[in-house]
């Protein structure tokens, strides 16, 4: 094969496509002869297309669109997440379509192609020059030509811009030795000290923070912030975002709506659980205790990270097994809990007896702890089960102080 450089042609496309479905590693060795630029360029195709055939399926359908180098891909968001954040811009809008939007940490482009799509014009700026002229082309092959596209830095931007409608960013989130930062003042830029200038050019401000960061943190360090997002994905946390007004408006912290959902990976969004900290707070809550009822009901992550626990039982009228359990119980199914739901088979002491028991009918089982005096794996050994199959086993403490072990079934749907 040839060493000599060659711009991205249709047969280094053809061969990144026919090669698609192989391992990145093997491939590599298998192109070992191939000019180096030629060669990375083939092996970001095939990893950047088998990374967004899980993140962003539409892109991936579609054979026009070119990857960028791995981080890029790591770092955007998935398809589900960027469609979200438009949900949160349209809860803001009016009946006119706004002017004007403004990404400043660009990246892949996925937050902007799908936000700037409620805007008549987009711009997303990006440092590296080569991921700019990546993501220009997409969105030419998008049909997105309403998103300007420019190679700047985030923050000369900013200070040099006219207002807009919305700013978008997404501050770096690693130190200079490359391990991961949740601080607010830990992040490139500082959000904390940049706030100021956000608020004076844009009418809203979109914030994507660490899915670790402390709510309060967020509260009480980003005035002017007017709603909160806490975002799960497959059941795991993934975003938490911040809308902040411009000007000089502020909300209490206790009264900012703070919004919980947990995103399928397919399918239509569900409605999130909003609460603010003050229902929270004046939530009056009944324990299930002594018994318990046919249902039990776990939250998704996203509501354990926001801790909506007295307000959700409330509202829904479950109770809690125990007061730092976080699962709930009911006599009556509750279809619209925004977790998983499971029907009570039976209730296990922590005796020897009831152990034997429980060993005795049960081989397989997927078990969990909560307030539960052991880990989850160890758990399991003591019962000497192995993990999977339809069962559950819950671990957990009731307000009483009793260990108990429930056995369920998946409600379905």
């Amino acid at each position: 094969m040839t060493t000599a450089r060659a711009e991205p042609t249709d047969a280094l496309s053809a061969i990144a496509e026919a090669h698609r479905g192989d391992d990145v590693r093997t491939l590599a060795l298998r192109l070992s002869d191939m000019a180096d630029a030629d060669r990375r360029y083939v092996l970001n195709q095939v990893a950047g297309w088998q990374t967004a055939r899980r993140k962003l399926p539409t892109w991936a359908a579609n054979d026009a669109i070119s990857y960028p180098p791995h981080l890029a891909m790591e770092q955007c968001s998935s398809e589900v997440a960027a469609r979200y954040k438009a949900t949160i811009v349209s809860h803001f809008g009016t009946d006119a379509q706004p002017a004007t939007m403004v990404d400043l940490t660009g990246g892949f482009g996925v937050d902007c192609y799908h936000v700037g799509r409620l805007f008549r014009h987009a711009v997303y700026v990006e440092r590296q020059a080569e991921l700019a002229e990546t993501v220009r082309a997409n969105y030419h092959t998008l049909g997105a030509d309403h998103i300007e596209v420019i190679v700047g830095d985030a923050l000369a931007h900013l200070r040099d811009m006219p207002p807009a409608d919305w700013v978008v960013l997404d501050p770096a989130r690693r130190d200079g030795h490359g391990g991961r930062t949740v601080a607010l003042a830990d992040c490139t830029p500082d959000v904390t000290r940049l706030l100021p200038l956000l608020r004076a050019k844009a009418g809203h401000t979109l914030l994507k923070l660490s899915p670790m960061i402390d709510l309060s943190e967020v509260l009480a360090q980003l005035p002017g912030t007017v709603r909160v997002d806490v975002v799960a994905l497959g059941g795991e946390c993934k975003e938490v975002i911040a809308t902040v007004e411009g000007g000089s408006r502020q909300l209490p912290g206790e009264e900012v709506p703070i919004a919980c959902v947990n995103l399928p990976a397919e399918g239509p969004t569900p409605r999130a659980f909003v609460f603010t900290r003050s229902e929270e707070a004046a939530a009056v809550v009944t324990t299930a205790t002594p018994t318990v009822g046919s249902y039990l009901y776990e939250p998704h992550a996203a509501l354990m990270k926001a801790g909506a626990f007295r307000c959700l039982s409330a509202r829904l009228d479950v109770q809690p097994i125990g007061p730092n359990s976080h699962l709930y119980t009911s006599s009556t199914p509750r279809p619209d809990f925004p977790g998983r739901a499971f029907t009570i088979v039976d209730i296990y002491g922590s005796g020897k007896g009831d152990v034997r028991r429980l060993r005795q009918s049960i081989h397989r089982a997927n078990v969990a702890v909560r307030n539960y005096p052991m880990a989850a794996v160890e758990l399991r050994r003591k019962l000497g089960i192995t993990d999977g199959g339809e069962v559950y086993l819950f671990g957990t403490t009731d307000t009483e102080g009793r260990r108990l072990i429930i056995e369920c079934r998946k409600v379905s749907g």
